[in-house]
């Protein structure tokens, strides 16, 4: 992808990423959603007990954008901060969210606090996918 990370969105993300509420896989991770509005939006992971009803911070974070912006949200970029070297890419779930909402040529930067940077499309990351024109639903774009 030719377009550098934007610094301020990593560093909001590794930010975000010390308020995940992680107590049994002790794997926190920050995300920030940038919409074709120019809006960004935060979140983290939140576990649980019953570890299925816990949620990513990707998901979180999507989920954020759409409960403030409404259903016809577009994501031009998805920041990801985790501390794995290299940073981790978003789970098959999350690439699945993304891609739901995903502006045409979407990145997905993945950090972490070590300084290390991988940067995808999000087609890279779920090629084939199943979204909107799989159920005959036409998005508009940005």
């Amino acid at each position: 992808m030719n377009a550098s990370p934007d610094k301020t969105l990593m560093a909001q993300a590794l930010e975000v990423q010390k308020k995940a509420y992680a107590p049994y896989s002790k794997f926190k991770v920050g995300s920030v959603v940038t919409l074709a509005n120019g809006k960004s939006y935060a979140g983290c992971n939140v576990e649980n007990a019953c570890y299925s009803v816990g949620i990513c911070a990707e998901r979180t974070t999507i989920t954020k954008a759409v409960s403030e912006e409404g259903p016809g949200i577009k994501i031009t970029s998805v920041v990801i901060a985790t501390t794995s070297s290299p940073p981790s890419a978003p789970c098959g779930l999350c690439r699945q969210m993304i891609n739901e909402f995903a502006a045409p040529n979407c990145r997905i930067i993945l950090v972490n606090p070590t300084g290390e940077v991988a940067e995808f499309s999000h087609q890279e990351l779920l090629p084939h996918s199943f979204g909107p024109a799989s159920m005959g639903v036409k998005t508009s774009t940005p």
